[in-house]
């Protein structure tokens, strides 16, 4: 735990520092009071009382109990923007940080539990934190000087008093212990809530046309009572310890009583003190308590803070030598690689992508086509052999430095909830109006877009919701255009188009590709007759390289078994 709170309070030293502080002056405003309370009853039982000194005593604890309060403001601010500070802190951290990551780390790990990460562990962090961790320290503070007091009145009382506290501890650790092994449960039985009611929102529509709504709804219904039941083991699991923690303290406050009364009548110990101890001895346990239940609630916290530091020690993309590439040529030199399942995607893949030129890839499904576009944009690194972009490996060079080279139109767009402007703009954000509304006009966005009601300041939806393939697929196109890069991916970009949404997104795809290194994954082979070359790709190896005219002069190979099959089924329908 304490590595966890370490790693959290080096990012904002100074305010931890300063918070830290004010909960200890606060922790001992609480308890100095004790000791004028402690005066005031040495001074009743002195035999010749003094008035004047009794009222200036109450009076300094007025006093402070005035500064306590101003000091309490004070703290409860400090403690909450350091809360928050650490909070945000951390949300921006892991935003940055997943951003740097390769792209196999999202598949290999529920995308569910890296946003659990991020919005309900952060929040765990936060709403305990805020509150435990000033709790305890003004606690601890408090026990210490209260203890201080009740050893120089009486040592052997106050040792009795304190010897409750192993025994207190003990039975924390246990309930430690066992809310860590629950508490793990529990969030994972909370991921598992958000990933099954995503599976059911994504999924409803198809659910409903097979009729199998209730059905699916049992394993949503499941998680949800899985979670019921989670939570409340870990509320109740580690209650009856705290409880007999409590007990413990209050027995050993009677066991002090009654040893206190036999010192009393032995004459071992004066009246003052034995007063002392009934009004004091008390107000020693009452912040132990407050540690008690706080450090069970920390313990749950700790899981939260363990998960948020797994992820952001999560090994990041880096650049080797931080190369510049010299020229937008690429080639690839003996690659492999392969996914989490342990089994090649790609064997000893070699070709070069000339500049300026445009390359094919085709291939049965799962042949490696899109493993290799996803390679050369480095959204993972390769296991075995160099992808090179202008003579450097991409791993030589910073991943922001590959990005700025390389715009992606796939099959499937995503839109961000905002206007299809500002969806465009996402391409280069600096980009003047103008440069929008150009880009937007060469991939056909205008077309459609002065039909909206509020042209290309209309909402795209989330996930382009609000639009057809077609329409979003040409924002696609637009945001590519505009971001200039000069190297562009093409996966399968017109595959699931109508005929009229292909011809205008063939057309801007033609304003794409001027001038640019493309490579493009397509299964329509009448697409890419005038590619410069094509690689034939299948079970992860390259079966053939050429132009169209030359693979087909192969009559036993690949490309024209796949050529031969497209032409037969190009007039295919449904017989009545």
């Amino acid at each position: 735990m304490i590595k966890n709170l370490f790693f959290t309070f080096k990012t904002s030293p100074k305010l931890v520092r300063k918070s830290i502080l004010l909960e200890l002056l606060h922790g001992a405003f609480i308890a100095v009071p004790t000791g004028f309370l402690l005066l005031i009853i040495n001074e009743l039982f002195s035999g010749n009382p003094v008035q004047s000194k009794l009222w200036t005593y109450v009076w300094v604890m007025i006093v402070l109990l005035i500064v306590q309060l101003f000091v309490a403001v004070k703290t409860i601010v400090s403690s909450n923007m350091m809360t928050y500070e650490l909070s945000t802190h951390l949300r921006i951290s892991l935003g940055n940080h997943l951003q740097r990551l390769s792209m196999g780390t999202f598949k290999q790990r529920d995308p569910g539990d890296l946003a659990s990460v991020v919005l309900q562990d952060v929040a765990n962090f936060e709403l305990i934190f805020g509150h435990t961790i000033g709790n305890m320290a003004s606690a601890i503070f408090a026990t210490v000087i209260i203890s201080g007091f009740l050893l120089i009145t009486d040592w052997r009382l106050a040792l009795l008093l304190l010897a409750a506290l192993p025994l207190c501890w003990l039975m924390i650790k246990i309930a430690n212990y066992l809310i860590g092994k629950q508490g793990e449960k529990h969030v994972r039985a909370r991921n598992n809530i958000g990933a099954r009611f995503l599976e059911y929102v994504q999924g409803i529509r198809h659910i409903k046309s097979f009729g199998m709504t209730g059905r699916r709804f049992e394993s949503l219904d499941k998680a949800l009572n899985d979670f019921r039941k989670a939570s409340i083991r870990t509320e109740v699991i580690p209650g009856p310890l705290v409880i007999t923690a409590g007990l413990i303290l209050e027995l050993f406050f009677l066991l002090m009583i009654g040893i206190a009364v036999t010192f009393f009548v032995q004459r071992s110990l004066t009246a003052t003190a034995f007063i002392t101890f009934l009004i004091i001895g008390y107000r020693l346990y009452e912040p132990i308590k407050v540690i008690l239940v706080d450090y069970v609630v920390l313990r749950y916290m700790n899981i939260s803070l363990s998960r948020v530091v797994e992820v952001l020690q999560i090994k990041e993309q880096t650049a080797g030598e931080k190369l510049k590439p010299k020229g937008i040529d690429i080639v690839f030199e003996q690659v492999s690689f392969a996914y989490q399942y342990n089994k090649n995607v790609l064997n000893n893949i070699s070709f070069r992508v000339p500049e300026n030129s445009l390359m094919a890839l085709v291939g049965p499904s799962g042949s490696g086509k899109t493993t290799i576009t996803a390679l050369i944009a480095r959204f993972w690194d390769v296991q075995k052999g160099n992808v090179k972009i202008g003579g450097v490996n991409v791993k030589d060079m910073e991943p922001a430095e590959v990005y700025s080279l390389i715009s992606e139109v796939f099959q499937e767009v995503y839109l961000f909830d905002d206007t299809i402007f500002n969806n465009i703009l996402f391409g280069r954000p600096g980009a003047t109006e103008e440069e929008v509304i150009q880009a937007a006009d060469l991939a056909q966005v205008l077309d459609f877009a002065w039909e909206l009601p509020n042209g290309l300041h209309s909402k795209a939806g989330e996930g382009g919701s609000h639009l057809s393939g077609g329409q979003k697929q040409r924002i696609s196109i637009a945001r590519a255009l505009l971001k200039n890069a000069p190297i562009v991916l093409l996966d399968e970009a017109t595959a699931s188009l109508d005929p009229e949404n292909e011809i205008h997104i063939q057309e801007a795809i033609q304003e794409l590709v001027k001038n640019k290194t493309v490579i493009v994954v397509a299964h329509k082979l009448a697409t890419i007759k005038n590619a410069d070359q094509i690689l034939v790709l299948k079970d992860g190896n390259v079966q053939e390289q050429g132009t169209h005219q030359s693979l087909l002069g192969f009559n036993s190979g690949l490309y024209r078994h796949l050529w031969d099959i497209q032409q037969q089924l190009g007039g295919w329908k449904i017989k009545s």
